[in-house]
């Protein structure tokens, strides 16, 4: 699993395509230029691994819109939250996922990556975006991106691996904890999880 949410991690970024079609071109190009830079500094992140986080950050992170995908993972519950509250969540869900995708990247093992063509979303202004990810000596395992445009850049929204949404997985344990202890609790294991370096 941790070698498909590689892909997952290479594949967030956003543009000013008008075509629906360009965001799998976008896909593409941005796992290759993750991949550039992790194979042109692979020295330097074996012997510190801490440097993948400087990548994801530059590479990744701003096309994030972890707002959105938080509010999905915690759903109902988010319109009870205050706005510190959040605040709280996103920040700490971005932690988990980030740190995530950063550890992803350094199990990097020459992954396969089949682009497929794009599917329009359910509204205009979203795409599906299609690719299947062969593991060396493993079966085939699709990966989907949903991705909408925010101000005329695509933005990452869900992933969807081997048809299991990303933000479906833990929305169900977000929604247990909520249930059962509220969501300052969800904040508080949110944090546990970041300082222990949990996903």
């Amino acid at each position: 699993m941790i070698r498909v949410l590689l892909i997952a991690a290479l594949l967030f970024s956003g543009g000013t395509w008008a075509a629906q079609d360009a965001a799998s071109t976008l896909v593409k190009d941005v796992s290759e230029r993750m991949l550039a830079a992790l194979e042109r500094r692979r020295g330097e992140i074996d012997r510190d691994p801490s440097l993948i986080y400087g990548l994801v950050d530059d590479i990744l992170v701003p096309h994030f819109d972890f707002d959105k995908i938080t509010q999905a993972a915690v759903g109902v519950h988010w319109r009870k939250a205050t706005p510190q509250q959040r605040r709280e969540l996103s920040e700490g869900f971005r932690q988990v996922l980030i740190r995530t995708y950063a550890r992803a990247l350094l199990n990097y093992s020459g992954e396969e990556v089949r682009y497929l063509p794009v599917k329009p979303g359910r509204r205009e202004d979203t795409v599906t975006v299609s690719t299947e990810v062969r593991e060396p000596a493993g079966p085939t395992v699709p990966v989907d991106y949903r991705m909408y445009l925010k101000g005329g850049r695509w933005k990452v929204y869900d992933v969807v691996i081997d048809h299991v949404s990303l933000i479906a997985n833990y929305r169900s344990s977000f929604n247990s904890q909520i249930r059962r202890e509220g969501i300052d609790a969800l904040i508080r294991r949110l944090g546990v999880m970041n300082a222990k370096g949990q996903a």
